[in-house]
């Protein structure tokens, strides 16, 4: 059952975090947390939906052609999760956000994503964005969404089907698919602190998509 209380729209246009988290506790201590969501938002449906292409001309320009991108990797607990958990005014290095080239669409959303999420890994920046990456690189898209040229129609069942199928040890229970006005929006997995398996996540597998079937918008 979702939510009556959902977290603000990020100002990138993707919902926040609190949506598959349940309630967040600001300023929670650093590294005190059960385990990691990672997201991968579908580029083309946040583009669709949301994506101001002023705004976001690196993401949704004529020709970017992005598909699955990090929207983030988020510290959870099995109820609720922390964010903002400080110091005050850390922002990350020159050198430490190179560790984020070609992993967020943009570096807007990778000193937001430190910030309201990071800061919580109990790790330096340049570990935290390390360990995206590792996150990231762990997935492998199932081939019918890693070579997507036309809209496709799926059901959220369907969709996690695949991604199981294609990552061996995941499982539905682990991980959940989000989608907004019948477009798909991305894709949250749940992996432990170590990053080395995936395990189960009972209040995000219930945040997930109740839409009969949504579309994959193809990248343009």
């Amino acid at each position: 059952m979702k939510r009556l209380l959902v977290a603000a729209l990020s100002l990138f246009g993707f919902i926040g975090a609190g949506h598959a988290q349940g309630f967040g506790q600001r300023g929670g201590a650093p590294g005190d947390f059960d385990f990691y969501v990672l997201a991968l938002s579908w580029s083309p449906g946040f583009c669709e939906l949301d994506g101001d292409r002023g705004r976001n001309r690196e993401q949704c320009g004529d020709g970017a052609g992005l598909r699955f991108v990090v929207h983030g990797l988020w510290p959870q607990n099995e109820r609720g999760y922390p964010s903002d958990c400080g110091p005050a005014g850390r922002t990350p290095s020159r050198i430490a956000l190179e560790q984020a080239e070609g992993v967020f669409p943009t570096e807007s959303l990778a000193r937001y994503e430190w910030r309201k999420h990071g800061t919580c890994s109990g790790s330096s920046p340049s570990d935290y964005f390390r360990d995206v990456r590792r996150a990231r690189d762990k997935i492998a898209i199932p081939p019918p969404l890693a070579k997507a040229e036309r809209d496709q129609t799926w059901t959220a069942i369907d969709l996690e089907r695949a991604f199981t199928a294609a990552n061996p040890g995941l499982r539905p229970d682990m991980m959940s698919v989000a989608c907004k006005r019948g477009v798909l929006q991305e894709v949250r997995i749940c992996l432990t602190k170590d990053l080395r398996d995936f395990r189960t996540c009972q209040q995000v597998d219930r945040s997930g998509c109740r839409a009969r079937d949504f579309t994959v918008v193809a990248p343009r």
